[in-house]
Order: C-alpha cells, then sequence, then structure tokens
C-alpha cells in the first residue's frame, strides 16, 4: 500500500479523533482457523494463584539501604518526568486490536471517551479490564502512569451483556467502519541517505593527482646508458 496513502489516512484519523491510533488483527497460536473467538475465558482463568505471587516477588528488588521520603519523591518524579507518553491497546473480542497513544497525566477517562468514538455500538454499556488476574477497571479519575499504563498497556475490551448472547455486542464487529479502514496502515520511515562532502571529495582527488604525476615524471627523465658490452 501506497505509503503516502497510509500518511494522509493516519493524519487524518488523529485530528477526527484527537490521537493518533492504529488498528491491527492479532492472531494466537492456539487458533486453528480464520474465524474469530468471540467467548471470554472463565474467571477461574484469571485467579492470582500462590505460583503467580510467588514469581512476582521474587522479581522485585528490595532496596537495600532505607531511603527518606524526600529522596522517594524525587526519584519518582525524575521517573516519571522520563516517561512522554502512553501507547495503550484495547484487544476486542474479535482478535482486532485499538492502538491509540495518550499522555500519562491523561486520565483512563479519556480512554473511555476515545472507545465511546471508535465503537460500532456506543450505546450499549462495555467495561474494560486487565488480565492476570481479571480485573475491572472502575476508577476512571486515575492517570495513565499511577495506574501503571505508561510507557504502554494491554486492556481488554467486553460488553456488558450476558453470556451466550449470540447477537453483534458478542459477535462484532466493534469498531466502526472508518477506524476499521485504518486496518494494517503502518508509517514507513523515509531513509535518510549519508550527505557526501563534495568539497572534501574534490580536494582528496585534487591531492591525489599531483601525486601520480610526481611519481610518473622520475621515469620520464630517466637518462639511457649504453652497456659496457655493446660495441659499436
Amino acid at each position: 500500500m501506497d505509503s503516502q496513502f497510509a500518511k494522509e489516512k493516519l493524519a487524518a484519523a488523529k485530528q477526527n479523533y484527537g490521537r493518533e491510533i492504529r488498528v491491527f488483527e492479532t492472531t494466537t497460536s492456539s487458533q486453528t482457523s480464520n474465524e474469530p473467538t468471540n467467548e471470554e475465558e472463565p474467571d477461574e482463568f484469571y485467579e492470582f494463584t500462590a505460583e503467580d505471587y510467588y514469581r512476582i516477588l521474587a522479581t522485585k528488588k528490595e532496596d537495600k539501604f532505607l531511603k527518606t521520603r524526600k529522596i522517594r519523591e524525587a526519584e519518582e518524579a525524575a521517573r516519571r518526568s522520563r516517561i512522554t507518553k502512553a501507547v495503550i491497546r484495547v484487544r476486542f473480542p474479535d482478535n482486532h486490536t485499538l492502538e491509540a497513544t495518550f499522555h500519562p497525566s491523561e486520565t483512563l477517562q479519556s480512554l473511555i471517551d476515545l472507545l465511546m468514538k471508535v465503537l460500532a455500538q456506543p450505546d450499549l454499556p462495555f467495561h474494560i479490564y486487565t488480565t492476570p488476574p481479571k480485573k475491572q477497571i472502575k476508577d476512571l479519575s486515575q492517570d495513565f502512569y499511577s495506574a501503571g499504563f505508561a510507557p504502554g498497556a494491554i486492556v481488554y475490551f467486553s460488553y456488558d451483556q450476558p453470556k451466550g448472547d449470540g447477537d453483534v455486542a458478542t459477535s462484532g464487529p466493534f469498531l466502526n467502519e472508518d477506524v476499521m479502514s485504518l486496518k494494517g496502515l503502518e508509517l514507513v520511515p523515509e531513509e535518510v541517505k549519508p550527505e557526501v562532502d563534495q568539497a572534501t571529495t574534490t580536494g582528496s582527488v585534487a591531492a591525489a593527482a599531483p601525486a601520480m604525476v610526481q611519481e610518473r615524471k622520475p621515469a620520464a627523465d630517466k637518462k639511457m646508458v649504453k652497456p659496457k658490452w655493446l660495441k659499436m
């Protein structure tokens, strides 16, 4: 697909929805067909086990020395200042993913506001959640950084519909046609060709030319010497 067309299409979407968004389809190795899986995992699948606890505990690095509150706050402020954006991916039951870029200081409500604009049926109640363990996101007043969603996170989408209800709310499509038209569009970075310094190149050639002439000169001025054995 033409990179210029993709650039213009994504730019128009940014202007329309107020931020950079992308759409792509995710595939899982467990799927044996191209049909989307619309069934959610049971809640037991997301239970937090003792094994999960000890694995997370093992990955935590304890500070060797106690730090004062001011030092901890200064370090936290320094870490936060280095993160300039939060890239959030929302995965839908039909295996499509919406990627959007936010500022870490924006609240989670801004993600809900965006979903209301891009959904095919924004009038139906829905919620988003994280896994594991499965936890519904309810506090929308938190900013992305405080929620642990910066510099990036994956959340999952679900309509508030009873399981087994076979209507469009569970089978999709979940994103409207305009957003789905962005599927697969990528910005291809332009290759930067290294600039050649013409002055340096010209100077190198000019410096090399006299050397070649100078090497040939002794051969031209060399006098012919008559061998002793030659008798005229």
